[in-house]
C-alpha cells in the first residue's frame, strides 16, 4: 500500500469515526436526511487536517496539470479549515509559491472595506473553491459568486466529501471543473 493510500485510509477512518452522525437531520441545502457529516470535527483535527491537505492539495495539482492557481478559499465556515490546510500542505511543497488562502463572508461587512471576501486573495487570482462537504452546492455557488463579483477567476472547485445531490452537475454546467476526495458510498457506505 502507498503512503497515500495510507493517509487516505486514516482519514476516512478519521471522518467516519467523528463526523457521521444518524437522525434526522436537515442539511444546509434544505433536504432533509437521515445521515449527516459535520466534517468541522475532522478538519479541525490537527493530524486529519494534515491529512486532508497533503491529499487535497495533491489531487488539486493532479487535475488542474500545468494550471498553477495562485490562491484557495471558500465560504466560511466550512471551508476554512480546509482552505488553511491545503495553502500549508502547498506551503511545504512549493514554499512562498504555494497557495494563498482566503475565506467568503456569507454577507458583506457594513465596516471596513465593505469586502465579502476576506484574507490573501486580490483582484484577477485564479483560485481553487473548497468546501468540506458537497450536497447542492448551493454554499458553494455562493462563494464563486462572490469571488468572481471580486475579481477572482475560477479555476476548480473541491471538496472532502461530495454527498452525489446536485452540487457537481450545478458546476459542470458553469463550466468548472470539480474534485472531491470521498464519495457519499465511501462515507456513509452503500
Amino acid at each position: 500500500m502507498s503512503d497515500t493510500d495510507t493517509a487516505r485510509n486514516r482519514l476516512l477512518e478519521l471522518l467516519k469515526r467523528d463526523s457521521v452522525f444518524h437522525g434526522d437531520f436537515t442539511l444546509a441545502s434544505g433536504a432533509k436526511s437521515n445521515l449527516y457529516v459535520d466534517c468541522r470535527i475532522t478538519t479541525m483535527n490537527p493530524e486529519a487536517a494534515t491529512l486532508l491537505g497533503q491529499l487535497l492539495y495533491a489531487h488539486i495539482r493532479t487535475a488542474l496539470g500545468p494550471l498553477k492557481p495562485t490562491a484557495v478559499g471558500g465560504l466560511t465556515m466550512g471551508a476554512d479549515p480546509v482552505a488553511m490546510a491545503i495553502g500549508i500542505a502547498s506551503w511545504k511543497v512549493d514554499g512562498p509559491a504555494g497557495l494563498k488562502v482566503f475565506c467568503v463572508r456569507k454577507q458583506a461587512k457594513d465596516h471596513g472595506q465593505g469586502r465579502r471576501v476576506e484574507g490573501n486573495f486580490q483582484k484577477g487570482d485564479h483560485v481553487v473553491v473548497v468546501d468540506d462537504v458537497i450536497t447542492s452546492g448551493k454554499s458553494t455557488l455562493q462563494a464563486i459568486e462572490a469571488i468572481q463579483a471580486e475579481g477572482g477567476i475560477i479555476d476548480l472547485v473541491a471538496c472532502l466529501v461530495d454527498r452525489e445531490s446536485g452540487g457537481r452537475e450545478k458546476f459542470t454546467a458553469l463550466g468548472l471543473p470539480f474534485i472531491s476526495l470521498f464519495s457519499k458510498a465511501e462515507v456513509f457506505g452503500s
